[in-house]
């Protein structure tokens, strides 16, 4: 089968699919020819044809704030359909179109490509009500903003639009788009590799160390990842309950992952970082000696990090769930998660994890003071979460659905079906195998 592949940032979330169809090529050469358009990046995967578009430069500042993003949009979708031009011109043409519709790449690939049928990633439909915005009191949003917002669903718009197909990863993120917009989305659960996520007793009984975070047998690890450091996905409750924490942990090491950037959001309003600006509300009130910001870490410290914590902390604004929370159930991490919809979908409350109200800090305490004094309620936890994620988030159950539904779309197999030896050659081998055995 031929597929044609499209994302950004190459491989972006496909690359597990990937390596499932490199698996068929090296199985029986030629089985798929792949095909991905990009922004240009250092990435290489052997097998891959990776084509490159060029990078949009950002909107005019003077452009209206709600058409910023489609301006980006419309840009990429240009160099994308140019490119696929190229590629067309070169005798290539998909059997399939797979890509995340976030950026806009595949609005004008049908044009290229007609009659191919294309299978897009649909995110998140941006609401104003029952969602990310306002859901934090703190950092309101103004009603004037509420247009930039709505804006956001233009290139969403675009593409259901284009009444192909589509998919999602959870059931809250296909609830965020109208009913009118579902009847294309299927659900297809993400997955993760259990084998490399999978709990590591081995490790609370010898000395962990990742970067400058050293942690012995005697003591216990408080463990947080985002990709950035910031409101959305809870820094702000997490530092405020450091105080409380540490003071009655004496024990305790605390492993704060990410970065200092802005990945969902807005920066802070007086500039810095997230972290300058709760290090300056509650620095003076945690021994930061026991506090250690690791910054991005490589994808095995990462792993080591789950595997040794004694309590994890994720939480979230109603929005797309990391896959660290994927990853901390499958290593079997005592998790201390959001109440917000987003996390309960994945963690029943004292079955697999903890509940804890989103932007409590002081429940938050209590709740992971809870946890690591407790050894029978985190043992519960930590079988809890690996059992969910054996259940829910096996890498290859995730694998057999995408591919199911890509047959189901492009109306064939995947994988040729195997010739039958013919009768006469059947014939011909009997007695050559008794002359041999005999």
């Amino acid at each position: 089968m031929n597929f044609l592949f499209v994302h950004q940032n190459f491989p972006g979330q496909y690359i597990h699919l990937l390596r499932n169809l490199l698996a068929d090529n090296a199985a029986r050469p030629g089985t798929h020819e792949i095909v991905f358009m990009t922004e240009p990046n250092q990435n290489y995967i052997e097998g891959v044809r990776k084509v490159t578009y060029s990078r949009p430069p950002p909107p005019p500042q003077a452009l209206v704030a709600t058409a910023r993003e489609f301006e980006m949009a419309s840009v990429r979708a240009q160099a994308c359909y140019n490119g696929a031009l190229q590629i067309k011109a070169l005798g290539f043409k998909p059997d399939i179109i797979i890509g995340h519709h976030g950026w806009g790449e595949m609005l004008n690939l049908c044009d290229v490509f007609p009659g191919v049928p294309i299978l897009g990633y649909f995110e998140f439909y941006y609401r104003i009500h029952n969602s990310d915005v306002n859901f934090d009191p703190e950092f309101p949003m103004e009603e004037s903003r509420f247009g930039v917002v709505r804006g956001k669903n233009t290139i969403n718009h675009l593409a259901i639009g284009l009444e192909q197909w589509g998919q999602t990863p959870t059931r809250w993120q296909y609830d965020t788009y109208p009913e009118w917009a579902r009847q294309k989305i299927k659900i297809i659960e993400e997955g993760v590799d259990l084998d490399i996520c999978s709990p590591d007793a081995a490790l609370y009984k010898k000395t962990v160390k990742v970067g400058p975070l050293s942690v012995s047998p005697r003591q216990k690890l408080l463990t947080f990842v985002s990709r950035n450091l910031e409101p959305y996905r809870g820094f702000h409750t997490l530092m405020r309950a450091l105080p409380e924490i540490l003071k009655e942990r004496r024990d305790l090491l605390v492993s704060i992952v990410g970065g200092d950037e802005v990945s969902y959001g807005a920066p802070p309003p007086n500039g810095g970082s997230w972290k300058d600006v709760l290090l300056k509300e509650v620095g003076n009130k945690i021994d930061l000696s026991r506090v250690h910001f690791m910054g991005k870490v490589k994808y095995d410290d990462h792993l080591t990090l789950l595997k040794r914590s004694n309590a994890h902390v994720y939480l979230s604004y109603p929005f797309v769930a990391s896959w660290s929370l994927r990853e901390s159930l499958a290593c079997g991490c005592p998790i201390i998660g959001a109440d917000s919809v987003t996390v309960a979908e994945f963690i029943q409350n004292e079955q697999n994890g903890i509940l804890t109200p989103t932007l409590d800090s002081n429940k938050l305490a209590k709740n992971v003071l809870r946890v690591l004094g407790d050894t029978k309620l985190a043992s519960k936890l930590r079988k809890g979460a690996r059992a969910y994620a054996e259940a829910n988030l096996g890498m290859d159950n995730y694998i057999q659905r995408y591919r199911a539904y890509i047959e189901e779309i492009v109306g064939k197999k995947m994988l040729p079906k195997t010739r039958p030896t013919p009768a006469s050659a059947r014939a011909t081998r009997k007695p050559e195998r008794a002359a041999k055995a005999g």
